[in-house]
């Protein structure tokens, strides 16, 4: 007598999903082109699959040193790759808002990463006396239109069977789709102290944690990649589970 196959009690991708979601690069172009040949790799020893996506969990730019060279690679790799997903994050947010005009956002960036991703555009980082105008034409100028505009098409969210990917986490209490931008991009204490479930497991970056923050309810994956040079990834596939990383 042949017994049926219990199903998993463990969360799950949709069938067919190979993912493999990667953490806040923050302009570390080295570990991210070394993360990608890695995951390429790991890919390659698998069985072939229906679908193989590569999410970026947001925070793509600022901090590091090559903040452009990341936004430029990934808008290109996304053009090869139909899989790809890029989600936004808040420090994209705040790049948009500097696009737009907005000088305060721009004060406030430079305090928080957003020098080193000008200095990554070759645009010089103004004084506190500095006209803030001639800054942003040059931000403008500097940052290819292409790429303006695709930045301002990024999701914000991602989902695949039992799993839900943004950049920050969400708000507890609130269903999936009624959540807002604003805790999706910057949400941390009341999303990371909360051990209720959510609907999913949520898969996000934001809040850096020394190792792959894993609980039943989130799992975190910001190692920190601009300070600790740690850059993560999480591959998810069925019931299964593993961490990948470089540096």
């Amino acid at each position: 007598m042949i017994l049926p196959r219990r199903k998993s009690s463990l969360p799950s991708t949709d069938a067919g999903d190979r993912i493999y979601a990667v953490g806040d690069v923050h302009g570390r172009f080295d570990l991210m082109q070394a993360l990608m040949e890695k995951i390429a790799q790991h890919h390659a020893d698998l069985p072939p699959t229906q679908g193989l996506h590569i999410i970026f969990l947001g925070d793509l730019i600022d901090r590091g040193p090559d903040s452009l060279k990341v936004l430029d690679y990934l808008a290109q790799a996304q053009r090869r790759m139909p899989g790809m997903i890029v989600l936004l994050g808040n420090h994209e947010e705040v790049l948009l808002k500097v696009l737009e005009g907005d000088q305060r956002a721009l004060r406030s960036w430079l305090t928080f990463g957003g020098a080193q991703t000008l200095e990554s555009m070759g645009v010089a980082v103004p004084g506190p006396d500095d006209d803030l105008d001639d800054c942003l034409t040059a931000i403008r100028r500097a940052l290819p239109m292409q790429l303006a505009s695709w930045l301002r098409r990024l999701p914000l969210t991602a989902h695949s069977g039992d799993y839900f990917f943004c950049h920050a986490g969400v708000r507890p209490g609130v269903p999936l789709k009624r959540q807002k931008r604003e805790d999706l991009l910057w949400i941390r204490d009341d999303f990371l102290t909360d051990q209720s479930g959510h609907g999913a497991v949520i898969v996000h970056g934001h809040s850096i944690h020394p190792q792959v923050d894993m609980h039943a309810n989130r799992i975190g994956i910001d190692t920190g990649a601009y300070a600790t040079g740690v850059l993560t990834a999480l591959y998810l596939e069925g019931d299964r589970r593993e961490v990948l990383q470089v540096g």
